[in-house]
């Protein structure tokens, strides 16, 4: 017999092998009452229709035992994991749909094309606490020749509350590093399927139009975290430049969500994060502005001080990266935007505001700094170039929030053009900043003497620079606007 839909409820930490090993040894919650080892097959058609629509279907065997579940996913996690779940006992590795789950309807008479995909082998090790079942993972996702480890720690809420939940993430984190997971298991074993993962740029964001601010905030919010997050193994394994460079993205779109939603943030606690996150942002910030002086440079002395000055700085992030305080902030960020007092403040007035209104309001207030300043491009100096740079980024990140929101065929229109202005105009700016902070970090680096250093910012760079610049700001100031 197949149940209802349930609601199923997770916060997923990520650990090492050795860290498990750690968290074991501490008999935090005693001796496990439960070890396991589970076998899990994953199905979807050839054209993955399933994952396309936030879907999974798998069969669980425990021993003998044989468990279909259907999950649905309520959007993009990060830390918490809400999902919609089926579940229903089947007599062997084929799956049973009926119609009480929504993959019989959304395939229809193609049931038949579904096969496995990929397939997860682990040991599961279970403790109740307070309500909520915590399990550690440690297996390997196979799908064809290609296979990978995973280690991880499920807290799943049986009852109590998110704070609850978040309470016992702390408990762990003193006995363990751990950081805070953004993929399911279904998502680890898809990303198995095609090319190997790269540098992960923010992914669409979609909002619906009967939103609150405060919903909205939060969606918004998980996004960031989430790119951030998936960027991060490859800086720290890797040490890769597009990585750092996405990282930082998804930091400055965190902090510029933060200032698009100030109105409903007075807590002490949100201006705290806001501090941490730029913390994060400079920690490879150094990292990033060297990547940008190596790519300028050509072969010489010069440059191969710089790669050095570069290994350096990333061997500096890496460190930061690796510390308590870096791991504490994505764990701290999720636990406010789900249990945090901005949500407890006694005027509500800002966080019932619908999202339509929050976006338009936005977006006229960065637009008029970018046309205030941008009028008299050319006659600015640099650090009032550089504020006019930081709105036009501000209105880019606005922009990608809310375009969920603007859907008629003439907005859409209007957006595309609107986006490929501010693109140019931004890509001309980070330019022109390059060539204003460049001097001063080489200075930092006692390289400002070199006999190199003055090919890497002529001013006739700067001159062409300024001169697209205006071009740019005005194909934008004369663009219409999509929010309109």
């Amino acid at each position: 017999m197949t149940s209802g839909a349930l609601e199923e409820v997770e916060l997923k930490l990520e650990l090492s092998s050795e860290a498990a090993d750690a968290l074991d040894a501490a008999r935090l919650f005693g001796a496990a009452q439960d070890t396991v080892r589970q076998r899990t097959i994953y199905f979807d058609t050839p054209k993955h229709e399933l994952a396309k629509e936030g879907l999974s279907l798998r069969i669980r065997r425990v021993g003998t035992k044989r468990v279909q579940t259907v999950k649905r996913d309520a959007g993009a996690a990060a830390g918490l994991f809400t999902r919609q779940e089926w579940e229903c006992g089947v007599k062997d590795d084929h799956p049973l749909l009926e119609g009480s789950n929504p993959i019989a309807g959304l395939l229809k008479d193609r049931i038949a094309d579904l096969a496995p995909v990929f397939a997860i082998e682990n040991e599961r090790r279970i403790w109740q606490v307070d309500g909520i079942e915590i399990a550690i993972d440690r297996g390997h996702i196979i799908a064809g020749e290609r296979e990978s480890f995973f280690c991880e720690v499920e807290l799943e809420q049986k009852s109590g509350d998110f704070a609850t939940l978040f309470a016992l993430s702390r408990r762990i984190a003193k006995a363990a590093p751990v950081r805070l997971g953004v993929l399911s298991k279904a998502e680890r074993g898809y990303r198995l399927l095609g090319p190997l993962p790269g540098a992960t740029k923010a992914e669409p964001i979609v909002l619906a139009p009967d939103m609150t601010a405060a919903g909205a905030f939060q969606v918004i919010v998980r996004s960031c975290i989430r790119q951030f997050r998936l960027n991060e193994p490859l800086i720290l394994e890797n040490q890769d430049p597009e990585a750092v460079h996405q990282a930082r993205v998804a930091l400055r779109r965190l902090r510029s969500a933060f200032s698009i939603h100030r109105a409903m943030l007075t807590d002490e606690r949100s201006a705290a994060l806001v501090g941490e996150v730029r913390w994060l942002a400079g920690v490879l910030g150094e990292a990033r502005d060297l990547d940008v002086l190596v790519e300028r440079s050509c072969e010489g002395s010069l440059r191969e001080r710089l790669i050095e000055e570069r290994a350096n700085a990333y061997t500096k992030a890496v460190h930061s990266l690796s510390t308590a305080r870096s791991r504490k902030l994505m764990l701290d960020l999720a636990e406010w935007l789900a249990v945090g007092e901005w949500e407890k403040r006694p005027d509500p007035g800002a966080l019932d505001l619908s999202v339509r209104e929050v976006a338009s309001a936005a977006l006229d207030r960065y637009h008029r700094k970018v046309r205030k300043g941008g009028r008299c491009l050319e006659q600015l100096d640099d650090p009032a170039r550089h504020e006019v740079r930081k709105a036009a980024k501000k209105l880019h990140y606005a922009a990608d929030f809310f375009a969920s929101l603007f859907v008629q065929k003439h907005e859409l229109r209007r957006h595309r053009k609107f986006m490929q202005a501010l693109k140019d105009l931004q890509d001309q700016l980070g330019a022109l900043n390059d060539l204003a902070t460049g001097p001063a970090l080489l200075a930092r680096l006692d390289l400002a003497d070199h006999p190199q250093a003055p090919a890497l910012f002529r001013k006739k760079d700067k001159h062409r620079l300024l001169a697209a610049a205006a071009d740019s700001i005005e194909v934008l100031l004369d663009a219409k606007r999509f929010w309109r």
